[in-house]
């Protein structure tokens, strides 16, 4: 069934690896889809909904794509982001003993939240209908290009699959009948050389009787 365009979109943020990462998305569930998390990000309190005005408008304006920047840093969400800037500095350089930690970010934030959260609720835009309905009609265009994505690359893997399946398939049948083949061979071999020990047997048998004789032959010529 097809899901309602009218679902309310909110905005999500979370940290991983690089990267702060937003998306507006109608659920902590569809964010997490979106982020490709294994884990609920919410539970471990690393992702929450986010009421910064910026991050709104930015993540309304391309809903359900994952929007993002480098990790702590206050520039804005975009879709390509690059890595963060003393990350992309220090690339290739020895890390020097002497660089002076930074200073915990605990205080700072502590002192400045309440005041910039107050200012962001204060500044938080009005959205009127259309452009929620807007909003959540392109989520669900992104999100169904998403879902066709994973299908395409689900139909790909068992193409895969199937391929080597059937080629293994193919190469343990060709093992059996070599095997069989072998079998019935050695068999043959086994029953020739029963075959040759009869003989062989038969002839010594024959051989010592006519030994015998003939030996008893020259002790009677000798006398």
């Amino acid at each position: 069934m097809p899901r309602s365009p009218s679902r309310k979109l909110k905005t999500y943020q979370t940290s991983l690896g690089f990267y702060d990462q937003a998306v507006a998305a109608p659920s902590m569930k569809a964010a997490l889809d979106a982020w490709g998390a294994r884990s609920n990000l919410f539970h471990q309190g690393i992702a929450k909904e986010t009421d910064d005005p910026d991050i709104i408008a930015a993540t309304m304006a391309a809903p359900g794509i994952v929007l993002r920047r480098p990790v702590g840093s206050d520039g804005p969400f975009t879709e390509h982001a690059k890595l963060p800037t003393d990350l992309a500095d220090d690339e290739g350089k020895p890390a020097s003993r002497s660089r002076s930690r930074p200073k915990p970010k605990s205080t700072l934030k502590s002192k400045t939240r309440p005041a910039k959260r107050a200012t962001r609720r204060a500044a938080k835009p009005e959205i009127d209908d259309r452009q929620t309905r807007a909003a959540a009609a392109a989520f669900e265009r992104e999100e169904a290009r998403r879902e066709n994505a994973r299908r395409k690359e689900e139909a790909a893997r068992a193409k895969a699959r199937a391929r080597r399946d059937k080629a293994v398939a193919a190469a343990q049948a060709a093992l059996d009948k070599a095997r069989r083949d072998h079998e019935a061979r050695a068999d043959e071999i086994e029953a020739e050389r029963a075959a040759l020990d009869e003989r062989a047997g038969a002839e010594e048998a024959r051989w010592d009787k006519q030994r015998r004789k003939l030996e008893e032959a020259v002790r009677k010529a000798r006398e």
